[in-house]
């Protein structure tokens, strides 16, 4: 399939660091790139939305002017270094399409955007025969790399794309201040848009202003309007000129005219496929609209038995279970306070904010400071802090964890999008090494880790665990799961259902061994388990929703028979796996033993993650025939 938009019309720009403005035809041309790759993104963005895929249109759709004038310095001078850093990893889609561009990639590599196996992730991953240069990591976490950058480089100018909305990171204050003291040649164009996941900065944080934060770290700080092309050039000439650390802060509404989206948060997301096409037709781009009109071909489903077809998502569900057990508070405001770091939406604290405002706030994407807050909170008798983020966040959180164990604190964390599945962002936002919270000693010790296994265990969990003290740590995946049947096929965890703290759940009883899983692989186990059941293999399943303390009576079941696999989406180094084995040792109990987890850098796409890691139905069933006939 050949991509519907002639990206043949693109004429690279050079620019010199002695002119000091655009030439007539230098403008004309920089135009017609600028329109020509903003369509570019806006089309495959949204067709990778026709996929199911999801992604992010509008801030690689904003960065465009200012990408391709960094650009025409790259190539117009060697003082300028060739690559360009972007601590806003989900502005990915220009990316791949600077790929094409320069030659790395074919237009329509940019046809697969997000899909398994193609190479083109939701973040950058460094692949650099591929014309990636750099991965970024998460958000706001790539200025004190550029600075080494710098640093290795010091007859060179490196630049570095933010946002106002990456800039909220803490780690940007420490980058900024090492970038001054050293006088390093770093550029930043910071795409000022007052928009981010869950709302407007001006709105949610008063005060925070990119010109004053940076001027105050001692950076020279140009403004400019961002759609205005000639201001953006001599911004930016003037900051590659200054051979010290300089921003450019570029003001525009999120994706400029763009229907629908313009100057709204919900433009950070993927552009609805119809006002794609709007935007597209209006466009003349008649055949990128064809395409979009297509119905793409329905992926196929897995019935799994053991489980229903319904499924909901607990990431959700966690936002409405909550606001429930607020509303039943007296005084709610004197006893929880509920921080969000602009993934509201994502970790189901929208519900909170609609339905429990007095106790919420919209804290910006500053996850150290507010996990802290909500610790600070919860270190009184008789209240809590309450916290969510995704699950790969929890890695940049450890040593607030650590502070708020050792100021007694009462937190509930809920960190969504655990584990692979479903995770098109791909690796950087893994969410795999969740058991780095339970990084206290043991003594005191009240940290509980805790993964339910569908929105019904999720309730009854959380209206348990809702007035305990300590550090509670509640996980979900991005992915919805289903309900899990017992024999009789009622809802295990549904009516008559009690969750016992501490203790593990037979699902089904075993004669020729265990496979012990928790969250998103206890339904696909289980599956597992009910086909090797109709070979004559007799294998039980264990739940363990909580994820750090021994059951001793279970430990002691599972250790007397033949076999034990622990199966799930964790990192192998690190998860549950890890440690299960060295508790069965402990005790003496020496069954054959085997552990799955998640084991290599993912390959992009949704339910392909799971599989890909080694852990698809056949590779569970097939893991357990050969350690039975070991």
């Amino acid at each position: 399939m050949t991509f519907p938009i002639d990206l043949s019309t693109y004429t690279p720009l050079h620019f010199s660091l002695s002119q000091e403005k655009l030439t007539a035809e230098q403008r004309s041309t920089l135009r017609h790139n600028i329109e020509l790759v903003r369509n570019a993104i806006i089309f495959f963005t949204a067709l990778a939305n026709t996929k199911g895929l999801g992604g992010h249109t509008g801030g690689a759709y904003d960065i465009v002017p200012e990408l391709l004038i960094a650009d025409g310095f790259m190539k117009g001078s060697d003082s300028c270094y060739p690559v360009y850093f972007d601590e806003a990893g989900h502005r990915v889609a220009i990316q791949y399409l600077m790929a094409v561009l320069n030659g790395y990639r074919q237009p329509a590599d940019l046809l697969h955007y997000r899909e398994f196996g193609k190479g083109l992730y939701g973040h950058p991953e460094r692949n650099e025969p591929a014309g990636i240069f750099f991965s970024s990591g998460r958000l706001g976490h790539l200025w004190s790399h550029v600075n080494g950058v710098a640093e290795a480089h010091p007859n060179k100018t490196v630049f570095m794309f933010g946002s106002d909305g990456s800039q909220q990171e803490g780690g940007d204050a420490e980058a900024a201040r090492y970038a001054v003291a050293r006088q390093l040649k770093v550029v930043l164009l910071l795409d000022d848009n007052d928009v981010t996941i869950a709302g407007h900065p001006s709105s949610y944080m008063p005060g925070f202003d990119l010109t004053r934060t940076l001027s105050g770290h001692g950076l020279d700080v140009h403004v400019c309007d961002g759609e205005d092309i000639d201001a953006l050039f001599t911004a930016i000439r003037r900051a590659i000129t200054n051979q010290a650390p300089t921003a450019v802060a570029i003001k525009r509404k999120m994706a400029p005219g763009v229907p629908g989206i313009e100057g709204l948060p919900k433009g950070h997301d993927v552009i609805p496929v119809d006002m794609a096409i709007d935007y597209l037709t209006a466009k003349g781009c008649d055949a990128a609209v064809a395409l979009l009109k297509q119905t793409p071909a329905a992926a196929a489903k897995i019935t799994y038995r053991g489980s229903t077809p319904e499924q909901a998502k607990n990431r959700d569900e966690f936002g409405k279970i909550v606001s429930d057990l607020i509303t039943e508070l007296d005084n709610p405001t004197s006893r929880v306070l509920v921080i969000d770091s602009d993934l509201e939406g994502s970790c189901g604290l929208h519900h909170v904010r609609k339905n429990c405002p007095e106790v919420y706030i919209n804290a910006g994407i500053m996850e150290r400071n507010n996990f802290s807050v909500a610790a600070g909170f919860g270190s009184a008798p008789g209240k809590q802090g309450i916290f969510g983020t995704f699950a790969a966040f929890l890695e940049m959180v450890v040593s607030e964890i650590t502070m708020a164990r050792l100021n007694q604190a009462s937190v509930l964390a809920h960190f969504s999008h655990s584990g692979v599945d479903d995770m098109a962002d791909n690796t950087c936002h893994f969410g795999i090494n969740n058991f780095f919270a339970d990084n206290g000693l043991a003594e005191h010790d009240r940290t509980r880790l805790y993964f339910p296994a569908d929105a019904l265990q999720l309730k009854a969990i959380l209206t348990t665990i809702f007035p305990d003290a300590g550090l509670r740590f509640v996980f979900s995946t991005r992915s919805g799961t289903p309900f899990i049947l017992d024999t009789n096929g009622k809802r295990f965890f549904g009516e008559g259902y009690t969750f016992k703290r501490d203790c593990d759940e037979i699902i089904r009883p075993g004669r020729d061994g265990y496979i012990v899983s928790y969250g998103e692989m206890l339904y696909r186990c289980l599956h597992v388990v009910e086909l090797l059941k109709d070979e004559g293999i007799e294998v039980g399943l264990i739940n363990k929703p909580v994820l750090n303390v021994i059951d001793e009576t279970m430990l002691a079941t599972v250790g007397t028979s033949p076999l034990v696999l622990v199966i799930e989406t964790q990192n192998t180094k690190s998860g549950l796996g890890a440690r299960y084995g060295t508790w069965l040792l402990e005790r003496g109990y020496t069954p054959k033993y085997g552990a799955m987890g998640t084991w290599k850098d993912g390959a992009g796409g949704l339910s392909e993650q799971i599989p890909y890691q080694g852990m698809g139905i056949e590779a569970i069933r097939d893991r357990v025939v050969r350690m039975l006939k070991r």
